[in-house]
């Protein structure tokens, strides 16, 4: 009986992550329903990874500027000027695409470098920083595009935003072998990483989470993993950019669980002032902070880019807005020092099945968008619900 209540206290002071995993569940099942089973198709699936990957590499990094108590708005419009300068570079300058690519990332460690620097030496708040940033870098975009689209682009640039890993099989296979072999790799790293890191949290005694409750957690995600290798294996294989997003997924939640960086961003949107006194060298963090959403929005212009074979001075609207709002519904708390990069992910994935759904059943934007908000709304208000029913007990 006490291992039982022990069990519910956990779960009850763990609400918010199990809430969000449960609504991803309950998305998911209603639209499969309601949509006659087109939401869990291969090809679906296929195209949902890949029409939402440039909302969820940005998600990656603005949870940690989110974290660190800042916001960046200007990502969209990042997004558009990475976009023109490859549009540019390749199909203008003729510069090989691979290193149109290189020197786009440049740009946008350039542009994070120029936006940490007012924000993190000059004191002037992260708001109005990348708020003049959405105006200029738009502006940038449009004088570079001469505002003109640009396109087509090499097939090898194209493959960023749109391509798929080699069929193994030759097209042959029922299920393709190199995804399948990728999903299992993957689920056994996962369950060997969870057992790992739990015996070394019981061998410091410092754990607290009920092994009924781990080992569901971990059957569940592993399971989730391998119906989205069948599904996938099942149509064209893995598409790359979901590689890219695996790396970035799994490269920054070691960077903010495990590195020293990591526990310096949680302090300073914890409490800036008295991290600052611990020895953290705040202006620095919030230096490279930014520079990182550089080049993460970067990135993410230049599968979008890829994606549409199109560079469009029009390119980016919006985006900052789908980016904060993966990360709030995801976990992030309003006020800093909350947030897992694993939770900006699943809250991305929620506003894309969501988009993926109404667009399925004909829902009209304007509706949409009225849902994706009511949904946001909900999220930072059962936030705050938790924040309170957690500080009277």
């Amino acid at each position: 009986m006490t291992a039982f209540k022990s069990s519910l206290d956990y779960l009850a002071g763990q609400l918010r992550q199990i809430g969000l995993f449960i609504a991803l569940i309950a998305i998911i099942i209603f639209f499969q329903v309601v949509t006659s089973g087109i939401t869990l198709k291969p090809i679906n699936v296929s195209n949902l990874i890949v029409q939402n990957s440039y909302i969820l590499i940005l998600a990656v990094g603005m949870v940690m500027v989110i974290i660190a108590g800042h916001i960046d708005l200007s990502v969209g419009s990042v997004v558009a000027f990475v976009g023109a300068m490859a549009g540019v570079m390749i199909t203008q300058w003729h510069i090989p695409w691979w290193a149109a690519i290189v020197l786009c990332l440049i740009v946008g460690t350039l542009v994070g470098m120029w936006q940490g620097f007012w924000i993190a030496y000059f004191g002037i708040p992260a708001f109005i920083v990348t708020l003049a940033g959405m105006l200029t870098f738009r502006g940038l975009t449009q004088i570079a595009l001469q505002n003109q689209q640009i396109s087509p682009f090499p097939d090898e640039f194209r493959a960023l935003g749109s391509g798929f890993l080699p069929d193994l099989g030759g097209g042959t296979s029922v299920l393709e072998p190199l995804t399948v072999g990728l999903g299992v790799l993957a689920t056994v790293l996962l369950v060997a990483q969870g057992v790992r890191s739990r015996l070394a949290r019981k061998k410091y005694d410092v754990e607290d989470e009920p092994l009924p409750w781990f080992l569901v957690k971990l059957v569940f995600t592993a399971g989730m993993i391998l119906l989205i290798t069948f599904l996938l294996a099942s149509y064209r294989g893995t598409p790359i950019v979901l590689v890219v997003l695996g790396i970035l997924t799994v490269g920054y939640s070691a960077v903010m669980s495990r590195s020293v960086f990591g526990r310096h961003v949680y302090a300073l949107g914890g409490n800036a002032h008295a991290a600052a006194l611990s020895g953290v060298k705040t202006k620095r963090v919030t230096f490279l902070l930014f520079v990182n959403m550089g080049v993460i929005a970067a990135l993410a212009g230049l599968v979008f880019t890829a994606q549409l074979n199109l560079a469009n001075p029009k390119a980016g609207d919006g985006f900052e807005l789908d980016a904060i709002a993966a990360v709030f519904i995801g976990g992030a708390a309003v006020t800093g020092g909350i947030g897992t990069v694993t939770g900006a992910i699943i809250g991305g994935l929620i506003i894309g099945i969501l988009n993926n759904g109404m667009s399925i059943l004909g829902v009209g934007t304007e509706f949409q968008q009225l849902i994706k908000g009511l949904v946001l709304l909900g999220a930072v208000a059962f936030d705050v619900y938790n924040k309170r029913r957690s500080g009277s007990r």
